[in-house]
């Protein structure tokens, strides 16, 4: 129960909140942490680069699940309230569906207001293509893949992680997550530093995948999108990406909206051949980023209370 109250509790703060600069975010611990190890390591091991980036990887995620865990620990032998004031606080921080809306809007903003300039210096913030030389359309639709992605990888995902085994375990997963992010690309610099942790990534990643679909096509049907479509563009396109499962919610998505997502994208000035999520229906507006926006907090929400509801029913029964 304490885990539950402390998810509910972080999620709440998550949508109230936000991440703003100001505050600190474990995140970008994170991520400084291992800015700093792959230097030392790439410097220890210069020449075995996989089992440099296996020892990362391995190091990053032991830190940063021991961490919390040894905090909330301690916190709980002074007062289990404080423990889960402190939990709270760390499973706020691991979500980011505010984060994720106030990123997309912004670049929305700009989008109504015809300054592309803008537009797509504010994308290349939360993408990891070129967006040099994007037009509105091209824009618009990187920006809902974007918050299609990260429904699962940024909201969902870490939400189940944290219902599981609370702040330790989210934290588990945002490092691995993390490190992806960071290593997990398949260029000359890291295609065998990173590997381990873009498998690993994708391991984690399977089954919330999966899941966060299932949550996104509820949703499509309760803020009244095509639910029906969602479901035959999920079946027929899951699998249309590089990445085991990042096609599963775009799919949903495409569906929803009735939109195409994905295609050829440039990427460090290279262009690379991608596979189409959905059908041609209609053309992609900056209308859509808001009504992405809206099916992302939905399925937010039939998360938080599914998942809640299951782990409150294994409580009783256990």
């Amino acid at each position: 129960m304490e885990i539950l109250v402390a998810v509910i509790i972080g999620f709440i703060l998550d949508l109230i909140i936000g991440d703003p600069q100001w505050l600190p975010h474990p995140v970008r611990l994170i991520g400084f942490l291992i800015a700093k190890g792959e230097k030392i390591i790439r410097k220890i091991l210069p020449k075995k680069e996989f089992i440099g980036g296996m020892i990362l990887t391995v190091l990053v995620t032991a830190i940063s699940f021991v961490v919390p865990y040894f905090i909330l620990y301690f916190a709980g032998l002074f007062s289990i309230y404080l423990k889960i004031a402190i939990e709270a606080v760390f499973c706020y921080q691991i979500l980011a569906t505010k984060c994720l809306k106030v990123e997309s809007m912004r670049v929305y903003q700009y989008l109504i207001k015809k300054d592309i300039l803008n537009s797509r210096k504010y994308l290349s913030w939360i993408v990891g293509r070129d967006t040099e030389n994007l037009d509105e359309q091209q824009i618009s639709k990187a920006v809902v893949e974007t918050i299609a992605e990260n429904t699962s990888d940024g909201v969902i995902a870490p939400m189940i992680f944290l219902v599981i085994g609370g702040a330790p375990l989210g934290f588990f997963y945002k490092a691995v997550n993390t490190l992806d992010s960071m290593i997990g690309y398949k260029n000359d610099k890291y295609l065998y530093f990173g590997r381990f942790a873009a498998k690993l990534d994708d391991v984690l990643n399977f089954l919330p995948a999966i899941i966060s679909a299932m949550f996104m096509i509820a949703a499509s049907f309760i803020v009244g999108l095509d639910s029906k479509n969602a479901v035959k563009i999920y079946k027929r396109d899951k699998h249309n990406h590089s990445s085991p499962n990042s096609a599963k919610t775009e799919a949903v998505a495409a569906g929803a909206l009735n939109l195409m997502l994905a295609g050829d994208a440039y990427y460090f000035g290279k262009l690379v051949k991608k596979k189409t999520i959905g059908d041609d229906n209609k053309t992609i507006t900056p209308q859509d980023i808001p009504t992405m926006n809206k099916l992302m907090y939905a399925t937010a929400t039939v998360s938080i209370l599914i998942l809640s509801a299951i782990r409150l029913t294994m409580v009783i029964l256990l």
